[in-house]
């Protein structure tokens, strides 16, 4: 019986695809990839005699048809996608008429730019006491944003913003992250190509000029935008530590080392004492 695996090829260097998302890669008869945002690298696993095809060029509807024909013509089809197939990708829209037509399908994730983006300028989303939330998001353009869920609500939870899909709406994310409280200070992270081999660019910044360093780097596609509290962490004077690994704290692999306040505290110079001391 034929199955349709949406696989998600990572964020573009081919050796960032899962093992399970190569396997399949391999096995399959068929695949269709999205030539706009996946590398034609991430092919090279793939038979002589597999039917390739990019969907750049095709809408919904043929998109769907082909995949349904090649259904028909292997057991094991493939719809390469960027990033995590969960993710911005389409997914419920392509699935709905594979269900339709009786055709299993499956699932395999893939690493999100937004993870890729943070890896490639060595940052953390996420720091102890700090900000413990990610919101990956985008701004309103020709998809509108649903009610409460725009990039100014959101930001003003001054957590860890991943800004999908807008890098050419820079002006716009200025604006809302402003009225959101953010001063223009506020650091601001760009990746370009995040992980491509000898396309990843890197476009460090504040709020305020963000958009002028993006501009003079050419930068206008496929970008992840990151604003955080978090950034820059390696290089400030002091963090504060983790609870996991501090020595006091415990947990169901390591016990607490605890001091003893008693062994701890200053003994009185009393003669019997510095008698023990000196045996």
């Amino acid at each position: 019986m034929a199955k349709v695996w949406f696989v998600g090829a990572g964020p573009g260097d081919p050796d960032l695809i899962t093992v399970r998302g190569r396997d399949l890669v391999a096995r399959a008869g068929a695949i269709l990839y999205a030539g706009s945002l996946v590398s034609a690298t991430a092919l090279r696993w793939a038979r002589p005699e597999c039917a390739v095809a990019d969907s750049k060029e095709m809408d919904l509807d043929a998109i769907v048809a082909w995949l349904i024909d090649q259904a028909g013509r292997h057991e094991c089809v493939v719809r390469l996608q960027t990033g995590d197939p969960a993710l911005y990708g389409a997914l419920i829209e392509m699935v709905r008429p594979l269900d339709a037509a009786g055709i299993e399908v499956g699932v395999v994730p893939g690493i999100s730019s937004a993870l890729a983006s943070a890896a490639a300028a060595v940052e953390s989303l996420t720091l102890p006491e700090l900000t413990q939330t990610v919101i990956l998001t985008r701004v309103a353009g020709r998809t509108p944003m649903p009610p409460g869920e725009s990039l100014a609500e959101l930001a003003r939870h001054r957590c860890t913003l991943c800004i999908f899909l807008s890098i050419t709406l820079l002006r716009e994310i200025q604006a809302e992250l402003r009225a959101a409280g953010w001063p223009d200070e506020a650091p601001v992270l760009v990746v370009h190509k995040a992980s491509w081999p000898g396309e990843e660019v890197i476009v460090r910044g504040a709020l305020a000029d963000i958009r002028d360093r993006c501009r003079a780097a050419g930068i206008h596609s496929q970008a992840m935008v990151i604003v955080s509290p978090t950034l820059g962490a390696r290089h400030w004077p002091e963090l504060r530590p983790s609870k996991l690994y501090d020595p006091g704290f415990s947990h169901r692999f390591r016990r607490a080392v605890v001091p003893d306040p008693v062994a701890a505290e200053p003994r009185p110079e009393h003669p019997e004492n510095m008698a023990k001391d000196l045996t």
